[in-house]
């Protein structure tokens, strides 16, 4: 499983690792959203669902507490990162059809298969990819799409994720298509870097420090 998500850990480390050069962001002209990617909006109840979509997967997982609640630790920044996650795979889908790649139902079966054999399982799967990447088992495929998206869309651009040359070709596609959609953030969940494809945090004086400390309790509770 290691081998074949290498793509998306390429792609998430040099994510962490780049310097933020940030985005504005307006969320006031889209109220309700967490993010606008496109003219598409991704709403604040969107956001909540996928984070207790794998809160949910966690509890059931874990049913014991005192490892419940490990779990939760090590998953914090839940919100933020699942927003992220949720923006780079659109950019990520622009970047691709831009290149003219598509990925068909049985590319994802075939991956699945694959992955399931060398987990042990399609449960073992499951569990792997909540625990290590966050992911709940119903946006497994969907997961699983973007990653032979980003597999696609390297060899389209003849770029070896191995090299450094191959991850800045691939990153730079995926710059083009992230200032053609003109990603908005709510800056409650910080902005947008549009060179470096990632959710950076950003200071708002007029945000009260007490909602953000709301807003992480209520995600340590949810």
């Amino acid at each position: 499983m290691h081998r074949r998500r290498r793509t998306a850990l390429i792609l998430s480390a040099a994510a962490v690792a780049a310097a933020p050069l940030l985005t504005a962001c307006g969320s006031e002209a889209h109220p309700g959203a967490a993010a606008v990617v496109g003219g598409d909006r991704i709403t604040v109840a969107q956001l909540e669902g996928r984070v207790n979509e794998v809160r949910d997967a966690q509890r059931a997982a874990v049913p014991d507490d005192a490892q419940y609640s490990q779990a939760i630790a090590k998953s914090g920044g839940l919100t933020r990162s699942t927003l992220h996650t949720m923006v780079l795979d659109k950019v990520l889908h622009r970047a691709a059809t831009d290149a003219g790649v598509d990925v068909t139902r049985r590319d994802i079966q075939t991956m699945r298969t694959g992955l399931e054999q060398q987990a042990g399982g399609r449960k073992a799967l499951e569990r792997g990819w909540l625990q290590q990447y966050s992911v709940a088992p119903a946006r497994l495929d969907e997961s699983l799409r973007t990653e032979i998206e980003a597999q696609k869309l390297a060899r389209k651009l003849g770029a070896d994720m191995n090299s450094p040359q191959g991850q800045a070709q691939f990153w730079k596609a995926l710059s083009g298509a992230s200032k053609k959609l003109d990603i908005d953030l709510n800056p409650r969940y910080g902005a947008w870097d549009v060179d470096k494809n990632k959710r950076t945090d950003t200071k708002t004086p007029w945000l009260r420090q007490v909602s953000e400390t709301g807003a992480s309790q209520q995600e340590q509770r949810a």
